[in-house]
């Protein structure tokens, strides 16, 4: 459907292929652990998913900065739980999470063989809204930084997406036309509609099971990628 048009694919990489509530579920599992947070992790994972969800979406709004990301999620979270933390705990536990969560690297199905499909026949990028610090050792432990030419990401970039900026950064560092470029990602809002805004391609990688739309077309699995490419 694209292969004549695009030479450059662009990917998301928190949900879409790195798997991230997996490994923030297991992060979670050791420094709660390790603290002596008295909760299950089903009961904190039941609350804090939707809740980061929240605060994310607030980060990319430009409503709240990193430091508040770090710190308000979690104490929303234990706020909604009843549980009394202390504040050091609180900045401890957002430490220890980013310090340990890059340490875990479970990627979707198929990730490794799509890139693997995708590399010889185009150049591949990633466009995050993540920390530059996390995100580069996330694709090292997980083994697949050596696929891509380009990470551009919101804190070097100076925005987030889906503001347009991000996706021209993309487009600049690839030195790539829009109409030749495809972007891949799991959020409607943030990775398509916001590339879709500058003319690239795009491809729903539905990994929350979200309602059907006809924005573009939609995936639930990475190995329909070669449908399209």
């Amino acid at each position: 459907m694209f292969e004549k048009i695009v030479t450059d694919v662009f990917f998301d990489l928190d949900h879409t292929l790195w798997d991230f509530e997996k490994n923030s579920s297991l992060t979670f599992a050791k420094i709660l652990t390790q603290n002596e947070i008295n909760i299950a992790l089903s009961d904190f994972l039941e609350v804090y998913v939707p809740t980061n969800f929240a605060f994310w979406k607030l980060y990319r709004e430009e409503k709240i900065t990193k430091e508040q990301l770090r710190y308000q999620r979690l104490k929303s979270v234990f706020d909604k739980l009843e549980l009394v933390v202390s504040d050091e705990m609180i900045l401890k536990l957002a430490d220890e999470y980013i310090q340990y969560l890059s340490s875990y690297n479970h990627l979707f199905p198929n990730t490794i063989a799509i890139l693997d499909y995708l590399k010889p026949k185009y150049k591949l990028h990633i466009i995050t809204n993540g920390f530059q610090e996390i995100q580069d050792k996330k694709m090292r432990a997980s083994n697949i930084d050596g696929y891509f030419e380009h990470v551009i990401n919101s804190e070097t970039a100076g925005v987030k997406k889906p503001n347009p900026l991000i996706f021209k950064a993309g487009l600049n560092h690839a030195n790539v036309a829009a109409k030749n470029a495809i972007m891949i990602g799991d959020s409607l809002e943030a990775d398509i509609i916001g590339a879709k805004a500058l003319g690239i391609h795009v491809l729903h990688f539905n990994a929350h099971n979200e309602p059907h739309h006809e924005v573009c077309p939609i995936i639930h699995d990475l190995s329909e990628i070669k449908t399209y490419l």
